[in-house]
Formats: C-alpha cells, sequence, structure tokens
C-alpha cells in the first residue's frame, strides 16, 4: 500500500465522527424533551398532559444516549493477531506501522497481551493493566526491556503501547493492533476470547510458511467462532520467502497450504464461503516488507534485508502484502463500521421512536385538554353573559316591585292613622290621672297624657301594619333570594344566609312636638255668655281676635277666609252695640206686652242656669275641658302629620329591601368577578396548552429530522456492506 493512497480506514473515522454528530444532537434533544414533558408533567393545574412514566422514561433514554455516546468515543477498528510462538506476529504488526514498534526476532517473544494504539502526544508510552501509571518508551528496546522486567505481567496480562500518531500514519485513524502470546503457550484459550477477543473486528491468524496448521491454532479459532458468530478471519503465511530456496516446489506448497486453509475457513469454521475463502489468505514475508519499508524511509535503497540485495520474489511478496494491508483495512473499515455502530444506530432509532410516541401522546392529550378548556370557558362566558343579563332584569323588577310595597306601606300606615285620629277621643277618655288646676298638675298631667296617646297610637299602629308589612318584606326578601341564588357560584351560595329578622317598622309621631304649642283654658265659662255664642259660631280662634278687636296688621298677614270670618263677626258686634238701645226699646215693649213675670221668670231660669253650670263647675269638669281641647288640638296636628308618617314608614321599608338587595348584588358581583377569574385563567391555561402542543409537534419534528440523519448515516454507511 502506498501512503499517498487515502487509506480507507478513513471510512471509519468520517462514520464515527457522523453517528457522534448525530448522537451529540440526539442528547441534547432528548435532554430539552426531558425538561419539557417533565414540565408538563408536573403542571398540575393543566390537567394529565403528561405523566410520570412518560417523564421517566425521557430521563432513562438520555442516560442511554449518554452512555452510548460515551461508547462511541471509545469506540475504534480493532484488530488481533494470533499464532504460534515465533511466528512473526510482532514483526507484521511492526511491517504494518512501518516501523519498529513492538519487539521482535531471536530473543524477542511476546509474553502478555500488547494493544498497539495512537496518542496525540509526541512521547511514547505504556501503561500496564493493574497500574495507570505512564511509563516512557523511546526505543523498542526499552520497551522490550520493560516487558520482560516486569514481574507481574503474564500470558494474560495486557499492556497499552501508546505510539504518536505522527511517526505512524496507520495508527491516526483509530485503528488497534492487538499482538498476543503464542496460542501454544496457554491453556488459558477461553479466557483470552473472553476477555480481549469479543469486540475485535478483524482476526488475523499468522502461521508459519514452513509448516502446516497446527491444532492449537485450530483450537482457537473453533472457541472463537464458539463465542462470536462468523467472526471475520485472515490467514498470513509469514516467512514465504524462505520458499525461494525450493523453486520447483513454491507451487506445490502454495497450493497445500491454501486448500488446508480454504478448506479450515469454509468447511470447518464456516465463517466464509469456498468462493471468498482465497481471498482471505495471503503468502507474505514481515520481515522483507519490514525492512524495505525502514529503509525507504531512511533514503536507502530497498534491499529486503539489512546490507544485502532484493531476494528473489521480493516484489510479489510485497506486493501481496500490500493487498493484504488494502484489503484489510477495506474489510475493516466496512465490518468495523457495521459491527460497532448499526447496533447504536437501531437504538437511537427506538429511541427516536419512543420520543415521537411521547410527544404524541402529549399532544394528543394537551390538545383534548385544550378542547375541553375551550367549552369550559364557552360555558363560563355564557354564564357570565347570563348573569348580566339576569341580573340586570332582576333589578328592574326589584325595583318596581319596592316601589309597589313602599306605596302599599304608605297607604297602609296612611290609613291606619287616620283611624287612629278618629279614635283620638276615645285614647284620651281613656286616660286616667291625678288632676289639679295648678300650673304644675296641669303640666304634668299634660306630659302623660301625651305620653299615653302616643303609646297607644304607636301601639295600634303596630298592630294595625307591622305584622303585614313585615311579612311583605320577609316574601321580597325571600324572592330577592331565591331570583339571586341561581346566579350565584356553589362557594358563594354557601355563605348566603336567610332574610334578616331584626328589622322593625317604627313609627315616630312626635306628638310633643306637635303639641307643645297646646295652651288649654279651662277657666268657667258660661254656656250661654256672650263670649261662648261666638265662640260656637265662628270658632274659639276667631272668636277670641273678634271680641278683642280687630288689628289691621293682622288681618292683613291672615289668610283671605280668617279675615272674612273676622269681619263678620266684628260687624255683628258693632251692629249689638249700635242696637243697645233698640234693645231697651224692645224690651220696654215686650214688659208691656207679656208682663214683667215672665221676664222675671225667664231672668230667673236664665241665672239658676248659671248658677248650675257655675256650680258644676268643678276639677272633673275642668279635666274633661282640657281633654275635649287636646283632642281637637291633637287631631288637627296629627292630620297634618299623616303624609309625613306614612312617607318615613315606606322610607323605612324602602330601605331595608334596597340594602337587601345591594348585598345580594354584592354577592353577585362577587360571581361574576369569579367567573371573571375563572375565564382569565381558562385563557393563560388554554396558551399553555396550546405553546404545549407547539412544542410537542417541535419536539416530533426534531425526532424526525434525527431520524433521517440515522436513515442517511446507515444508507451510506451500514446498508449493502
Amino acid at each position: 500500500m502506498d501512503a499517498a493512497d487515502p487509506s480507507p480506514l478513513r471510512r471509519f473515522v468520517v462514520a464515527k465522527h457522523s453517528i457522534t454528530s448525530i448522537f451529540d444532537q440526539l442528547l441534547d434533544f432528548v435532554k430539552d424533551g426531558s425538561a419539557f414533558v417533565d414540565e408538563a408533567w408536573r403542571g398540575d393545574d393543566l390537567g394529565q398532559v403528561a405523566v410520570e412514566e412518560q417523564s421517566l422514561e425521557m430521563q432513562s433514554c438520555a442516560t442511554k444516549l449518554s452512555t452510548i455516546r460515551e461508547v462511541l468515543l471509545r469506540r475504534h477498528m480493532k484488530v488481533a493477531f494470533f499464532g504460534r510462538t515465533s511466528n512473526g506476529k510482532s514483526t507484521v504488526i511492526n511491517a504494518m506501522l512501518r516501523d519498529r514498534v513492538l519487539p521482535s526476532g531471536i530473543g524477542h517473544t511476546t509474553n502478555c497481551f500488547l494493544r498497539v494504539e495512537g496518542t496525540d502526544g509526541d512521547e511514547a508510552f505504556l501503561t500496564a493493566e493493574a497500574s495507570n501509571e505512564r511509563r516512557s518508551i523511546t526505543t523498542v528496546n526499552q520497551l522490550a526491556h520493560a516487558l520482560h522486567m516486569d514481574p507481574t505481567l503474564d500470558s494474560g496480562s495486557l499492556v497499552k503501547v501508546f505510539w504518536p500518531k505522527s511517526r505512524c500514519a496507520l495508527l491516526r485513524d483509530d485503528l488497534v493492533l492487538m499482538d498476543s502470546p503464542g496460542t501454544d503457550v496457554t491453556l488459558e484459550l477461553d479466557s483470552w476470547i473472553d476477555k480481549f477477543c469479543l469486540d475485535a473486528d478483524v482476526f488475523v491468524l499468522v502461521g508459519n510458511a514452513e509448516s502446516t496448521l497446527m491444532n492449537t491454532e485450530k483450537l482457537f479459532f473453533h472457541k472463537v467462532s464458539e463465542r462470536i458468530s462468523k467472526p471475520n478471519i485472515f490467514i498470513l503465511h509469514n516467512r514465504w520467502d524462505a520458499s525461494v530456496s525450493e523453486p520447483d516446489y513454491i507451487e506445490e506448497v502454495r497450493k497445500q497450504h491454501l486448500d488446508r486453509c480454504v478448506s479450515f475457513l469454509a468447511e470447518e469454521l464456516k465463517v466464509v464461503g469456498l468462493d471468498e475463502a482465497p481471498g482471505r489468505i495471503f503468502f507474505v514475508s514481515a520481515k522483507e516488507v519490514l525492512s524495505s519499508r525502514m529503509q525507504r524511509a531512511q533514503g536507502m535503497p530497498e534491499t529486503g534485508e539489512p546490507g544485502g540485495a532484493l531476494a528473489e520474489g521480493f516484489n510479489e511478496r510485497l506486493r501481496e502484502f500490500q493487498m493484504f494491508e488494502r484489503t484489510f483495512e477495506e474489510f475493516i473499515s466496512q465490518s468495523a463500521v457495521k459491527t460497532k455502530f448499526e447496533q447504536h444506530t437501531v437504538r437511537a432509532w427506538q429511541i427516536t421512536e419512543a420520543i415521537k410516541a411521547v410527544m404524541d401522546a402529549i399532544n394528543i392529550a394537551s390538545a383534548d385538554r385544550k378542547i375541553f378548556c375551550l367549552e369550559e370557558r364557552e360555558d363560563q362566558r355564557d354564564r357570565l353573559d347570563f348573569v348580566r343579563g339576569q341580573i340586570n332584569r332582576l333589578s328592574d323588577n326589584v325595583k318596581e316591585r319596592i316601589r309597589k310595597l313602599t306605596d302599599d306601606v304608605a297607604a297602609k300606615v296612611a290609613a291606619a292613622l287616620s283611624d287612629q285620629i278618629r279614635s283620638l277621643p276615645v285614647l284620651v277618655e281613656e286616660f286616667r290621672s291625678d288632676f289639679n288646676p295648678t300650673q304644675e298638675t296641669v303640666e304634668l298631667y299634660k306630659t302623660k297624657l301625651l305620653q299615653h296617646v302616643e303609646e297607644r297610637m304607636v301601639g295600634c299602629l303596630a298592630h294595625r301594619c307591622s305584622v303585614s308589612v313585615l311579612r311583605d318584606i320577609r316574601d321580597a326578601q325571600s324572592h330577592m333570594i331565591d331570583s339571586v341564588r341561581p346566579l350565584l357560584s356553589l362557594c358563594v351560595q354557601e355563605q348566603l344566609s336567610a332574610p334578616s329578622t331584626s328589622f322593625e317598622l317604627t313609627y315616630d309621631l312626635g306628638l310633643a312636638a306637635l303639641c307643645a304649642d297646646f295652651h288649654e283654658n279651662i277657666e268657667f265659662q258660661f254656656s250661654l255668655g256672650w263670649t261662648a255664642l261666638v265662640t260656637r259660631f265662628i270658632g274659639a280662634a276667631n272668636a277670641k281676635r273678634a271680641l278683642s278687636g280687630s288689628d289691621p296688621r293682622l288681618q292683613e298677614s291672615s289668610a283671605f277666609k280668617d279675615e272674612m270670618v273676622v269681619s263678620i263677626a266684628t260687624g255683628l258686634v258693632s251692629v249689638t252695640s249700635r242696637a243697645s238701645m233698640t234693645v231697651l226699646v224692645i224690651g220696654g215693649v215686650v214688659w208691656r206686652s207679656v208682663g214683667w213675670r215672665i221676664i222675671a221668670l225667664s231672668l230667673s231660669l236664665y241665672g239658676l242656669l248659671y248658677l248650675y253650670e257655675k256650680l258644676t263647675w268643678t276639677n272633673v269638669s275642668r279635666e274633661r275641658a282640657l281633654k275635649q281641647q287636646f283632642v281637637e288640638h291633637a287631631a288637627h296636628r296629627l292630620r297634618a302629620i299623616i303624609p309625613i308618617t306614612s312617607s318615613a314608614c315606606s322610607q323605612q321599608v324602602y330601605k331595608e329591601l334596597t340594602s337587601t338587595f345591594s348585598r345580594l348584588t354584592q354577592r353577585v358581583d362577587l360571581s361574576e368577578a369569579e367567573l371573571e377569574g375563572n375565564i382569565r385563567q381558562l385563557s393563560f391555561r388554554i396558551q399553555r396548552l396550546e405553546n404545549i402542543q407547539r412544542r410537542s409537534k417541535a419536539f416530533r419534528n426534531r425526532a424526525t429530522e434525527l431520524e433521517t440523519q440515522l436513515e442517511a448515516f446507515s444508507v451510506q454507511y451500514l446498508q449493502g456492506n
């Protein structure tokens, strides 16, 4: 193989870089998806959009991908060299590496497994299996000395040799070469296979062209075939340069070796077909190739042996070694890509499918939940519109009912108060108290009388009006509550209480204030006296004004009707005064006509009547006169306040009912606020669900993109190889 030729091993390197990049993207994607699913699962207010099992599955996928990625970073092509002791395994490896990396030749036998791989540093070093300590090596002799001087190394030990990639092109492409002790030095073949061979992509059996395959070599590969399905095996007949000494038998010997190896690969191991087996068998001289390549690297002519001329047939053996290298590199590159990456690709595919299933489930669940929230929000909006419309109609209805009820209360109170005014004489007559015409006693009497009358009137009004009015109020309040209850939410309904029973209708007549100007007249007055007659004719107030003379200023300030009455009374008095002489004249005429006896009798009767009334004018008469005067005065004043009192009662009812309805409307406002809050909450929840839908779709699309990359990788590197 020429150094200038592009190495087929680069295929593995490029494939590894490609699949690692895909897994890096997939790992970041799964971590983001895991955080998304965990967020959706923990969003309790969204409902069962995601479940804990989905979150755990995403976390499991992330863990698996992280593990696979670490494995991929350590993946490399591995070729294991086996054969009997001193068959030239180390020399073959050195020839492939184009440098004396491993100890070989007389006195140097590999006593343990040597793993050769590249390092980015400029210095070679080795590490033993039991320790990570780096031991620097600069020459092959140092390496050989280090291996033979370590007493802890045996045939089952592993030593890793790290050789600078800058000094060996073959090691730059993630290739690991495993040298082994001779298969004839141990019986622990099973442990060798389990420990060092299960991850090998290619096995190279290095035989000795001077002898045939031995049973120990066959036994080893039979055991390998039992543990690995159809292992990839190459057979090198090393030291083929020895055939130059017997040119007559070279082809016959070659054919014998070839037939036996083909039979071993195709018929005994059955790892390849009869037509493919010859392509796995090569006749080489590793020592010649190594010397030639080292001389070329040093700018010396290629002689095949140090200090000698080219051996006969060298070029042919060199070409066959190069053919082995080319075939080996093409085969191991294709095989390693398939064996190292195929299962991981399939696993990645399974993970993306699982993630797509999770995202589809979340998308469907969020869509269903979104539909439910949309329907619920629409119901809440309809409910809010219904409550607002209903409370407006109910407000108008309640206002009309309150108006009718207050009008009815005003009418009831007015009628009851009018009846009480008509029965005022009875109420006054019922009053009993000590009476004395002294000023102090009369004032105390009037105070008690006022209290008695007001208490009895208020009691009668309450008896006639309060019961029916309170019943109407309770009915109205119950109607309000029953009408408002359907408009309230359940939690507000629980706070709704029964109508209050503390309301009482009060009747404030203020009789003391009304009668504050009442002045009784309990002085004796003859019933047929002139003052009594005038009073009986025009009324007490007008009579007093008439008898005391008219006052022009008072006449100007009085009402028109009173002026007319006073004018008539004054006229009568004036006429009487002027006719006094006429009376005397007429009296004289009567005296002459009827006689003095009749006149005397009339005067006697008049005098007796006066005397009788004078004698019967006792405290009882004075009390009766006071009560009669009080009844007239109080009745007049009470009639004036009938509209005021009835209006005051209706206002009490109005305030009670409006305050009740106001409290109920406040409850309705709370329910409206609750509905509005629910609508806002549902809108926010719908936005979050829509966001979850968008993100789940984006994650699913991203999973599909990664599957496309995996498909492209599979088509390019795995299929048809």
